[in-house]
């Protein structure tokens, strides 16, 4: 196939996508659409060829039919591709998390701010030096702004391009109070003790769900591995199964994956919340 018909079809896919082109811009990537498609494709077809070959020799090795591996080749790269294009929404998810840390501090810093008689402009400047992450959209809209655009144009432009829900209220309410003639602090309040209850109430959802997490980690990963190798030990020795180093190693490294991945699924649900 050629490179102008390859280039053609990476297009094509790049449509089924519609929203593809505001996700990369939220995670701060580069690429056009078609591009981060391309690389997608090649990413997912060296990953699939990897392990086609790990499973062939595997397969081979144990004496187990080889040919239906290569039936499964489509259904094995479809998982890699659909898998690695969800990039943009983990960094987007990232992203979200590190401004949810600082969105409280960074509002209160405004409204003490413009409280005080500080202007808008001025404000946001002290944001984007204070606050690592809050303040580089800060400072794109400054930058903007400096360049001759309306404070409200930048902030409309900010808007969009925002992975943040939390952040795009307050640039809202910012952009309403601007339109309107009302006063940015006091509209700001609000926005602020909706987003302070809300986290509020994520903290409080986390506690729940860490009961039900926790006994699950005492019957997988504590009750099951310690009963279950007693159990094994004793039956192996009735039935003269002979438990082997291998064997032994293997069933370490699963029970080590399933402590790993209960660990990483309580660190993922908590929320990025700081007091």
């Amino acid at each position: 196939m050629k490179a102008g018909n390859l280039n053609t079809l990476f297009q094509r896919i790049a449509k089924t996508f519609p929203g593809l082109k505001g996700k990369l811009k939220q995670a701060g990537m580069d690429d056009k659409p078609e591009e981060f498609i391309k690389r997608t494709f090649v990413s997912a077809f060296y990953m699939t060829t990897g392990l086609v070959v790990v499973l062939f020799l595997l397969l081979a090795k144990l004496d187990v039919l080889t040919g239906i591996l290569f039936l499964i080749v489509p259904v094995i790269f479809a998982v890699m591709f659909f898998y690695m294009i969800r990039l943009p929404d983990v960094k987007i998810a990232k992203k979200e998390k590190e401004i949810s840390r600082e969105i409280v501090f960074a509002g209160r810093f405004i409204i003490i701010e413009l409280e005080s008689g500080v202007p808008l402009y001025n404000a946001m400047i002290n944001v984007s030096r204070n606050y690592e992450v809050i303040g580089k959209y800060c400072k794109e809209i400054i930058d903007k702004v400096d360049l001759g655009t309306s404070m409200e144009d930048a902030l409309n432009e900010a808007v969009e391009f925002v992975p943040s829900d939390e952040l795009r209220k307050i640039l809202w309410q910012i952009i309403n109070s601007i339109r309107t003639g009302s006063d940015v602090a006091k509209s700001l309040y609000s926005v602020m003790e909706q987003i302070t209850k809300d986290q509020v109430t994520e903290v409080n959802k986390y506690g729940k769900k860490l009961n039900p997490l926790a006994m699950f980690y005492m019957i997988v990963a504590v009750i099951l591995p310690s009963l279950g190798m007693t159990m094994l030990i004793i039956l192996s020795s009735f039935i003269q199964f002979e438990l082997s180093l291998t064997i032994l190693l293997a069933l370490a490294g699963f029970l080590g994956f399933v402590q790993f991945m209960f660990i990483s699924m309580v660190k993922f649900s908590r929320p990025a919340i700081e007091f």
